[in-house]
């Protein structure tokens, strides 16, 4: 028997009662965060997060409600479910743990990123273990095969975005910025480098500076692609979390993401080191610098666009060994 929807004024009392605390959290959230996305460049899409993060919300409630009158037994075992209940209660705790935290580094030193980055990590950790500890135990029906999942799971999973994405508008701890950049730096010297030698243009590399005949570029740490890193990270996280239907999908559309800022950044990188060897190392300063930095995320976007309707094809289906003809229907988001 498959579950029907339920209108919310039927879910147990303890639902609203738990995201009433969620939202509190995003709110405290976004009054942290807001300091570093009028601060940082690099984070100004954090502005856009709290509107996504309630569209989200607002096209999963009706799925979540399904999943408060479970009409199926639960496939996983009692041992399992025993298991996750203390699971998710281990992670409330440590949310709640890393939520005093960041509020006590916030309440002695003001804003800092090592107190935005515990505030956010504790989210991730409680926002779903609300959920799951709200949900009453039981199953309920899979779209793609009719074939039960747990009901708590289910509606926790449903979560996983609006509290992953908090992390990923949060500034990053200073020291573990400092090793991404400068991993990502070298390796965009090292192939800018070699590409222009290949190709018989005389420079010379010394360190993070490329001296050309009509100047010299430096390739500073904004160059190195973190800041495009974390704003298509978040563009290609919104979009697996609502145009896609299987976890498989979501984290290859999220490390396709990765993979197309590195890309959209060195081309950035040979663009402006050509156009300093024909030019000059001043004409690459200014308007183009920042126009061509803001393009990176623009095309990867557009990039991440164009091959959504391949992840939705049927042809995923046979690559991954279906009988052919059967096609993938579209899940619920998860």
């Amino acid at each position: 028997m498959t579950p029907s929807a339920t209108p919310a004024s039927t879910a147990p009392s303890r639902l609203p009662a738990f995201l009433t605390v969620a939202i509190a959290y995003m709110v405290f959230l976004t009054v942290d965060q807001a300091h570093w996305w009028q601060l940082k460049p690099d984070y100004a899409f954090g502005w856009l997060v709290p509107f996504f993060v309630g569209f989200v919300l607002y096209e999963r409630w009706q799925p979540l409600q399904n999943c408060q009158q479970p009409e199926l037994p639960s496939p996983l075992s009692p041992a399992m479910q025993r298991l996750l209940v203390a699971l998710a209660w281990a992670g409330l705790t440590a949310g709640l743990a890393g939520f005093a935290l960041g509020a006590l580094y916030r309440a002695g030193s003001g804003p800092t990123q090592p107190g935005s980055f515990a505030l956010a990590a504790g989210f991730v950790l409680t926002l779903p273990s609300l959920v799951f500890l709200a949900t009453p135990a039981g199953g309920v029906a899979r779209a793609e095969d009719r074939r039960p999942q747990d009901a708590r799971v289910r509606a926790a999973s449903l979560f996983l975005f609006p509290a992953l994405v908090w992390l990923v508008s949060a500034p990053l701890v200073t020291a573990v910025e400092n090793v991404i950049s400068l991993f990502l730096l070298r390796r965009v010297v090292e192939v800018v480098f070699f590409l222009f030698d290949c190709f018989g243009y005389s420079l010379v590399r010394e360190g993070n500076v490329l001296l050309l005949p009509r100047g010299q570029v430096g390739v500073a740490d904004a160059c190195s692609g973190i800041r495009s890193l974390t704003g298509c990270l978040f563009a290609g996280s919104f979009l697996a979390a609502v145009y896609l239907d299987r976890g498989w999908k979501k984290i290859l559309l999220v490390v396709l993401a990765l993979v197309f800022a590195f890309a959209t950044n060195l081309a950035r990188s040979l663009f402006l080191t050509g156009w300093a060897y024909a030019y000059g190392s001043q004409a690459i300063e200014g308007k183009l610098h920042d126009v061509t930095g803001y393009a990176v995320l623009g095309l990867t976007s557009v990039g991440l666009f164009c091959i959504l309707p391949l992840f939705n094809s049927a042809n995923w289906v046979r690559w991954l060994g279906a009988p052919p003809g059967e096609t993938m229907p579209i899940d619920e988001p998860a």
